[in-house]
């Protein structure tokens, strides 16, 4: 039996761009879908439901960062590849905060396109699972659910949120740093990109984690990075 082709959402304005990114996934093996407007892309993406999306920033109605917040909060384990023209760093850096898997800049090669539609498909389903809970206090996260839950209140992670967590899970003997979070859990090289996305990234984390009661999980070890508090405990 053949194996089901997977699904790519194609939200992008221009005609000539959008046609040509969805031969070049039909090219790699992809079944290609698409949407061209802002403004009804995350219900198009949520009816779809795709294996990953292809977001392009500047969209008529909403803007793809817009887009993004709305489907990390919908569908927070969704891959997402960011694709612009624009290019400076607090562009990409503004992708990666709001929860982007990868960041791609036009023009690029439909080589380099697939390549990194496979990388990123890749790492979501090979993500480790070896940790499957972590508790504070009165406080229990479900990796697999996403969710995070106390005594009286439950909210729910993003798959970064996830990622994050079960990075500093899985190295409860050491602090790990920004560059390494960025390797292990975004899939970049951290050479010359800013490592601000990490800190917005946990900053957040400690927000979400902080309505259940379990804000002070991540704890920021100076100069080296963070690790989960000594107070947490972990199991499959």
């Amino acid at each position: 039996m053949t194996a089901a082709q997977p699904r790519v959402m194609v939200v992008e304005d221009d005609d000539a761009i959008r046609e040509g990114l969805c031969d070049a996934l039909r090219y790699g093996g992809y079944q290609p879908l698409s949407c061209a407007r802002g403004d009804r892309a995350l219900r198009e993406i949520l009816e779809a439901s795709p294996d990953l999306v292809l977001l392009d920033v500047m969209l008529p109605g909403r803007n793809g960062f817009e887009v993004l917040r709305d489907l990390r909060a919908a569908k927070p384990t969704l891959p997402v590849v960011m694709v612009t023209a624009r290019g400076d760093e607090r562009d990409r850096v503004d992708g990666l905060e709001h929860g982007a898997d990868d960041y791609v800049i036009k023009p690029f090669s439909a080589r380099e396109l697939l390549a990194r539609v496979g990388a990123v498909l890749r790492r979501s389903a090979e993500r480790p699972t070896a940790v499957a809970t972590i508790r504070l206090d009165a406080v229990t996260i479900s990796l697999s659910r996403c969710e995070a839950k106390g005594t009286k209140k439950s909210v729910t992670l993003t798959q970064r949120d996830v990622e994050v967590l079960r990075t500093l899970a899985g190295a409860r003997e050491r602090a790990i740093s920004r560059d390494e979070l960025l390797r292990v859990v975004w899939g970049i090289d951290p050479r010359g990109t800013d490592s601000r996305a990490v800190d917005m990234q946990i900053m957040r984390l400690r927000e979400t984690l902080g309505e259940v009661g379990a804000g002070a999980l991540v704890e920021t070890v100076r100069g080296k990075g963070y690790r989960l508090a000594d107070a947490a405990t972990v199991s499959p």
